[in-house]
């Protein structure tokens, strides 16, 4: 759920159909609201909530105010706008249809129940805080638990008069949901596999952890122009899709001196998808934290802030262009400046983990995937009670919604694979099933135009089905989004699909084709394309996946993969 208080202010503005969408900055000949230009004078309601009361401010009043006087006493500029900086946003009230999704406001939308999402950077979890979370979902949030693909844990149904217990419960074993959502440093990514991968390059534990202890929370960073995405990764399989966020620091090694970080800013998505870009430098690991403090700083006070639809890091970039950016980076904010460093490797693995992994020490880590992300309150306690007997305290949540489960003894293996596929994690999943993920869509989000998780749920059901014994080269990555904001990186698969109002009062999806991540070597990686006209309903999601995938086995030439099959097909071979 994008942090927006209306669908009318959604990340960006019109969609391109090309394959490597570039977004353009705005005109130079009036104020973009940028602070070190144009002063701080705010230029919309939005930018007024923000001066006016800083958001981490509300905290203190949901405790002592709103959590005892009821929903009913929140005011509008916190309940839709500074509650995200808590992590909390109002859901969708059930039985409005998509029809109805861009034409009501906020408050028509919203229910009087809340989304809430539980920052957990890097995705690392102890077993303790996991059965937290499960007996929070259990007890206020009817059960509901979403592993989404940030490595939050997203909750529904929540109540404001349980959210000062709900936390007191989070913060007595180390979790929070502060700026989990909001105009400031959202969750940072970090390699699921970290400290334990035997072919890790970096362990990026100590910067995530010094980010998150110096920085998430401070004043000085909670109002910058829109969200701010960043991930952190030290694994050769590239694990945290650097590619789309503001800011990536991704492992590399520098021939003279030695482990570090390439340094990748101006990425994301929504309707002006835009791939990040390297500014060549390598950041040793003792300044990473600096660096990524440089990058936040340089957003909060040249970013721009007159239209909520320009106001990512993205369009800054698109202006001033990697060079500039590196200049005023180092010169501005940056104690000296950086060396020139190496690009990262193309992986030659995947980089969800699925499945028995060595890890550094002899033991085994298991990565497995649920369905879509979706889990609940119980799974996750069941979870933390098969880890434990196994002797393990870890587990891992990733950015394609699975979760690991680390430190397991070779020996008892195969039996922890057999207790979490009992309650729905399979460490052996169908190549769909594998490579499936999608948003919380129409069920709960006030953005959305179309169901999701069960519409994923089912057609993996029916493919896993039509295609069984099918020798796929490789998974197909199918990614389902509720409307055009991209929560489930609907251009970066290989079949995304986007939901729509198709006409009259028919729902589908537009088909984005060919996209994909952490292959910039490749002429054709990047942004997938659309085909004019093509649209596919719910209820022809199975047959198109299913006659778009036979003819890419048909007509793949060598060892192709599905992507770029799909940019050399003509548009009639993808109908």
């Amino acid at each position: 759920m994008p942090a927006t208080t209306s669908h009318a202010q959604t990340d960006e503005t019109s969609a391109s159909s090309t394959p490597r969408a570039r977004v353009s900055g705005p005109a130079t000949n009036r104020s973009n609201g940028q602070w070190l230009v144009d002063g701080t004078e705010p230029l919309n309601h939005n930018e007024e909530f923000k001066a006016a009361d800083n958001p981490l401010n509300v905290r203190q009043r949901i405790i002592d105010v709103y959590a005892h006087e009821g929903f009913d006493s929140i005011p509008a500029d916190d309940l839709h706008g500074r509650f995200r900086w808590m992590g909390l946003y109002t859901q969708r009230k059930q039985g409005i249809d998509g029809s109805r999704t861009s034409k009501l406001e906020a408050d028509a939308l919203s229910d009087r129940y809340f989304m809430m999402r539980v920052r957990i950077d890097g995705g690392a979890l102890t077993t303790e805080q996991l059965r937290v979370i499960g007996r929070i979902s259990t007890e206020f949030a009817r059960g509901s638990a979403d592993i989404s693909d940030r490595q939050n844990v997203q909750l529904h149904w929540i109540r404001i008069e349980d959210v000062p217990e709900i936390w007191r419960r989070l913060d007595a074993v180390g979790l929070h949901t502060t700026e989990a959502c909001g105009d400031c440093t959202r969750v940072i990514l970090g390699s699921p596999v970290a400290g334990i991968a035997i072919d890790e390059i970096i362990d990026p534990t100590p910067v995530i952890e010094e980010i998150t202890n110096r920085y998430i929370g401070d004043p000085e960073l909670s109002n910058l122009p829109r969200k701010f995405k960043s991930a952190i990764t030290g694994h050769p399989s590239l694990d945290v899709v650097h590619e789309i966020n503001d800011v990536s620091l991704v492992g590399v090694v520098h021939p003279e001196l030695g482990p570090g970080y390439d340094l990748w800013v101006g990425g994301g998505l929504s309707t002006a998808p835009r791939l990040a870009e390297r500014l060549g430098t390598f950041v040793p690991a003792e300044r990473a934290a600096e660096v990524w403090l440089g990058v936040v700083k340089i957003f909060r006070d040249y970013g721009y802030r007159r239209q909520r639809t320009k106001a990512r890091l993205k369009f800054l970039l698109a202006e001033w262009g990697a060079e500039k950016f590196r200049q005023v980076l180092e010169s501005e904010y940056l104690s000296a400046p950086l060396p020139d460093g190496p690009a990262p490797a193309t992986p030659s693995a995947p980089g969800d983990h699925v499945g028995v992994h060595e890890q550094k020490d002899g033991l085994r880590y298991i990565g497995v995937a649920p369905v879509v992300g979706r889990v609940d309150g119980g799974i996750l306690s069941q979870v933390a009670e098969i880890v434990e007997a196994a002797g393990s305290r870890r587990v891992r949540l990733t950015p394609h919604q699975k979760l690991l489960v680390l430190d397991v003894a070779p020996d008892d293996v195969e039996d922890v694979i057999e207790q979490l596929d009992a309650i729905g994690l399979s460490a052996r999943p169908s190549p769909f099933r594998r490579s499936t993920i999608a948003c919380t869509g129409i069920e709960y989000c006030k953005l959305a135009f179309v169901e999701t998780k069960e519409t994923a749920a089912r057609a993996i059901a029916e493919l896993e089905k039509r295609l069984a014994g099918i020798d796929l080269p490789h998974p197909i990555a199918l990614n389902i989004n509720g409307c055009q904001n991209s929560c489930a990186r609907i251009q970066t698969a290989d079949i995304g699909l986007k939901g729509q109002l198709l006409g009259g009062s028919e729902f589908g999806y537009q088909v984005h084709l060919g996209g994909g991540l952490a292959t910039q070597d490749r002429d054709d990686a990047g942004l997938g394309r659309t085909v004019r006209g093509l649209k596919v309903a719910a209820d022809e999601l199975p047959d198109y996946v299913e006659r778009v995938t036979r003819r890419f086995l048909a007509d793949r030439e060598d060892d192709e993969t599905f992507a770029v099959w799909a940019h050399r097909a003509e548009d009639e071979a993808l109908r």
